[in-house]
């Protein structure tokens, strides 16, 4: 078969999956997802309401604020993922945990498979500033609070957002962003933007590609609904640095927007083809568990 049989298959594959073997238990994750997202809007509530007002008493620097304001996000999503593993919703594997945690002043490049990814990124990396949709740091968001103080929302003008990013990055955090712009379709991954590559090449700071894998994230994609679940099993992410950095130094004799333009385009070698695999080997091999059966 060719390569756009093979993507049509893997397409229709994604959008008609395996039946539900277990309805019992599939009633049980989608409780445990419902229950995850209740958690996560109630703690939400505390962090605004209890832990930042608490945060500004011990450290009236707004650069100390924000840097003990990300550790303490960081450890309260480590405890996050744990309440989803206990609940039989999620299970985390990451290659080396300690690669992440001393990972500084560089910009974490990550495909984008679900609504999870930033948190589970987050809980990895203690130093972590993100960029988020605008919309979140409107005030009639409840979110609006944590998002304002400690991350960078994309109402900014292009300009504004380029020296916030690179003020961050001075600071030695790690900045996370996912070239899609948005969740990745069922079928595969959107065309990757230039901003991270452009961000490297204004800070001087390194891209790290990261592959988020694992089983299909059905009821956490882009469109899903909250009664959505994976049809066979809990969700499994399995988190992979690449051992490739990309150095915005290896493209400084190019034009700006041609170096943005090669370092995006080896950001998705090194990113979309994986995920491309690994989708048709998931399906292969449950395939092969169906005829098995």
């Amino acid at each position: 078969m060719d390569e756009t049989g093979e993507t049509i298959r893997v397409t229709e594959q994604f959008e008609n999956p395996p039946p539900i073997k277990n309805y019992p238990l599939y009633i049980l994750h989608v409780i445990a997802k419902i229950s995850a997202i209740v958690f996560f809007v109630i703690g939400s509530i505390i962090i605004s309401l209890v832990l930042f007002p608490v945060l500004k008493l011990l450290f009236p620097s707004p650069k100390r604020f924000k840097k003990a304001g990300h550790h303490a996000i960081s450890v309260i999503f480590r405890f996050f993922i744990g309440f989803m593993h206990i609940t039989g919703c999620s299970a985390l594997t990451v290659d080396d945990k300690k690669k992440f945690r001393n990972l500084k002043s560089c910009i974490i490049v990550a495909n984008h498979p679900s609504l999870m990814d930033v948190v589970m990124l987050i809980s990895l990396i203690p130093n972590a500033d993100c960029m988020v949709n605008g919309s979140l740091g409107g005030k009639k968001n409840l979110l609006h609070i944590i998002v304002r103080q400690l991350y960078i929302p994309t109402f900014f003008t292009y300009e504004e957002m380029m020296e916030k990013c690179k003020e961050s990055l001075q600071e030695g955090n790690c900045l996370i962003i996912f070239p899609e712009g948005t969740r990745s379709l069922a079928s595969g991954q959107h065309s990757y933007k230039k901003g991270a590559a452009r961000i490297s090449l204004a800070s001087g700071c390194p891209l790290i590609p990261v592959y988020i894998g694992g089983n299909d994230k059905r009821g956490l994609r882009k469109n899903d609904t909250v009664f959505m679940f994976n049809n066979q099993e809990k969700y499994h992410y399995i988190i992979k640095m690449k051992d490739e950095y990309v150095y915005p130094e290896a493209y400084k004799d190019l034009p700006e927007p041609a170096a943005a333009k090669r370092m995006t385009k080896k950001i998705h070698e090194l990113l979309c083809d994986e995920a491309n695999i690994e989708y048709i080997e998931f399906y292969k091999n449950d395939e092969t568990r169906h005829a098995n059966a």
